[in-house]
């Protein structure tokens, strides 16, 4: 198992590389110039030039990317250009409120997905499977950026149950943990429904019923134990999803987390922030995916050959 961890993590570091160089490379060719961004079109020819050589813009891209990795090593993300508050204090402030929402989606997907999974794997054909796969076809039709103001609309100006924007209390999570937990439950429960109807038909619950086994602990304790595989996968893709989504749905619901940061860097072409924010996302994605894979290859010891 150890062989096996060291094997992904040298696997993911040029990974990380390569993540951090695309989000560099990226962002320098979006059009626009941050510099008269701040300073506005009136702006002296005299102040553009003097800012831009004191934000170290004026250098080769080279050099810049090169400063680049070399902050990273050390832990350095920059200055912002609009409030020349540190990066990094900035998403350690904006953080928290990303991985709530996330943690908040996460279960609440969870909660659904895998108990209609294994109702509709049991009920093959029947109503009830019939109604878990509309649900779920329904679930992943539905953007984010429709449904957040739909759920708006309905439950917050509708019906005056719920808040609608800002982080204030447990009420105020409610809506965007909907709105970004409805995709990814519909396609774990696709998955959970594929995954234990695959084991249920295999020899060893029938054995398990021929032996006096309950249903439901044949079902529950065995069948759905030995589908957690492609289901772990599945959930380790939809995390790093989840972060992604974010930015949508913070941005709807005004939720302070790292997605709506970035889109108000975005706005001001504020390099740094973007930046930070973009190789926050990526390199959790990555960091979710190795350690989904670990969980993986430690609950099939298969998988630690490859």
């Amino acid at each position: 198992m150890i062989g096996h961890t060291l094997r992904r993590l040298a696997q993911a570091l040029p990974t990380a590389w390569l993540v951090a160089t695309l989000v560099f490379t990226l962002l320098h060719l979006i059009p626009g110039d941050p510099v008269e961004a701040m300073l506005g079109d009136r702006a002296q020819v005299s102040d553009v030039v003097a800012l831009r050589h004191s934000l170290g813009l004026d250098r080769p891209l080279v050099e810049q990317y090169v400063r680049y990795l070399n902050g990273l090593v050390h832990g350095d993300l920059g200055a912002s250009l609009r409030s020349r508050a540190s990066v990094a204090s900035l998403l350690a402030q904006r953080w928290p409120a990303t991985l709530e929402l996330a943690a908040a989606s996460l279960i609440l997907a969870l909660a659904v997905a895998i108990p209609l999974g294994v109702l509709a794997a049991t009920r093959r054909g029947a109503p009830a499977d019939r109604v878990v796969r509309w649900a779920a076809l329904l679930g992943t039709s539905l953007p984010s950026l429709w449904l957040g103001p739909l759920l708006i609309l309905l439950f917050g100006v509708g019906l005056d149950w719920l808040p609608i924007s800002g982080r204030a209390g447990t009420a105020s999570i409610i809506l965007p943990a909907l709105t970004l937990s409805c995709g990814i439950a519909a396609l774990l429960m696709r998955m959970v429904r594929a995954a234990v109807s695959e084991e249920l038909a295999k020899p060893y619950v029938l054995a398990a019923r021929a032996r006096g086994v309950s249903r439901s602990r044949a079902v529950w304790l065995h069948a759905l134990r030995n589908a957690l595989l492609p289901i772990l996968t599945v959930l380790g893709l939809q995390c790093g999803a989840l972060l992604a989504g974010a930015v949508v749905v913070e941005t709807v619901f005004s939720w302070p987390g790292l997605g709506r940061l970035l889109v108000e860097a975005i706005q001001w072409r504020d390099y740094p922030v973007v930046q930070g924010a973009v190789l926050l996302i990526a390199l959790s994605y990555v960091l979710v995916n190795l350690m989904t894979d670990l969980l993986c290859a430690w609950a099939d010891p298969r998988m630690r050959q490859t």
